[in-house]
């Protein structure tokens, strides 16, 4: 396991430092996505108060996590659709010679 490093970054124009065993690259680029989706709910939704917007960006980003979640869960199930349906088909192939 690597070290924690501390990273400073700015998030909805206020700064924070981060402590993550994250290469600080990686942190920052964390850091970048969600001060993007708080300002793009600020300019969205005009004159919020700045933990009202990180409130909407948290669940926004975690909608967007968890319709990738599933979208990764009907990958799998299409391939072992896929997989298993090759699979008789080779089966019965190879049991026809």
């Amino acid at each position: 396991m690597s070290e924690k490093q501390s990273v400073t970054v700015r998030i909805a124009g206020e700064e924070h430092t981060i402590r993550s065993n994250a290469a600080p690259e990686y942190t920052k680029q964390c850091a970048e996505y969600v001060d993007e989706r708080v300002g793009e709910i600020k300019r969205q939704l005009g004159m919020i108060e700045g933990h009202k917007a990180a409130i909407l960006a948290a669940l926004s980003i975690t909608d967007e996590l968890l319709q990738a979640r599933q979208g990764l869960q009907q990958t799998h199930t299409d391939v072992i659709a896929r997989a298993e349906a090759v699979i008789g088909r080779l089966t019965i192939a190879v049991g026809k010679q």
